[in-house]
């Protein structure tokens, strides 16, 4: 394979079995195409993106554009000569005039079931909206968010121990086996891409601080996807006595064996044990077992009430609207 002259774009994580498996299936990837260095954590550390780290592990030269639409970016990417750009969790649109470079075509590696979940939260979406299955297409990029023919697709089951972390790591691992998988057949031309329905899109926009805030009054069950979707970023929270609670973790509702409130303020803590702090919902109980008070490092919800944290009767969600500005605490 080592006539085909891939170029390989992509930032976290998410991307790093792809770029492995075309290092290991001896494509020749001539370069790498990520984000900017970005401060990192409390210290604010400039730190490269995980693909980038691996690209210089392995000697490929590295380009990092804050725009790839402005000319010079377009420039340098065309100067490499592509046969092939794979994307895997970019974080930029490819302009019109980088997606015409490669005689193979620009394909994408995104996870979701396309058509749904177009955007940059797929991940996060399939667990905030309770979904039972996702999983990972494959498709020639297109001028649009996502709209381009479908080449291959994988689905993914969805269960209650997972969160948005385990999901990605499920997805980048499914994702890079799946383009092992279909660059042979790309590349002899005996893909038949499949547009995508329009009318059944869905889209997973880029979250919002609005997002991770946890509100009482929707049912338990809808309050548990929330806090899994965003675990482990950005995570969800809420308030108590006035200061940001993140929550971490929680109970399936189902599993904790708890008969739903009947009559419970939502957001009243009902109870404080061994097993964790039951808050009660719009609909049943929830029972939270890691839990993130301000200032301080994530802890089992349990500890947090022996040592007087949290008390029976309190109420999460309440007042101060503004104590969750700015806070970070990750």
């Amino acid at each position: 394979m080592s006539q085909i002259r891939v170029l390989f774009m992509g930032t976290p994580d998410f991307a790093v079995p792809s770029l492995h498996v075309l290092l290991d299936e001896g494509y020749d990837v001539i370069g790498v195409v990520t984000q900017p260095d970005r401060p990192k954590g409390r210290k604010r550390v400039l730190t490269p993106p995980p693909v980038k780290t691996v690209a210089l592990e392995r000697g490929i030269p590295v380009l990092q554009p804050e725009r790839l639409r402005r000319p010079e970016a377009v420039a340098e990417v065309a100067a490499l000569k592509p046969d092939l750009i794979v994307t895997a969790a970019y974080g930029q649109i490819l302009p019109k005039a980088v997606l015409e470079l490669p005689k193979y075509g620009c394909i994408n590696v995104h996870g979701s079931l396309l058509p749904r979940y177009r955007g940059g939260a797929p991940i996060q979406y399939a667990l905030l909206n309770g979904d039972a299955d996702t999983g990972v297409t494959i498709m020639y990029m297109a001028e649009g968010l996502d709209t381009g023919d479908m080449i291959s697709r994988v689905a993914v089951p969805i269960t209650d121990e997972d969160t948005a972390g385990t999901l990605f790591d499920k997805l980048s691992r499914e994702g890079a086996e799946l383009l092992r998988r279909t660059l042979p057949e790309l590349i002899a031309g005996t893909i038949q891409a499949v547009p995508q329905n329009d009318a059944e899109a869905t889209y997973s926009p880029t979250l919002k601080r609005e997002d991770e805030r946890l509100d009482w009054s929707k049912p338990a069950r809808e309050l548990f996807n929330r806090i899994r979707g965003l675990n482990p970023w950005p995570v969800a929270y809420t308030e108590h006595n006035g200061e940001v609670l993140k929550v971490w973790a929680a109970k399936p509702p189902q599993a904790s064996g708890q008969a739903p409130s009947s009559g419970s303020k939502p957001g009243a803590v009902l109870t404080v044990n061994g097993a964790g702090i039951e808050v009660s919902a719009g609909d049943g109980t929830l029972w939270l077992t890691e839990v993130q008070p301000a200032g301080r490092k994530a802890m089992d919800a349990a500890a947090f009430g022996r040592g007087g944290g949290i008390r029976v009767g309190d109420v999460l969600g309440a007042v101060n609207p503004n104590s969750a500005s700015g806070e970070d605490g990750r």
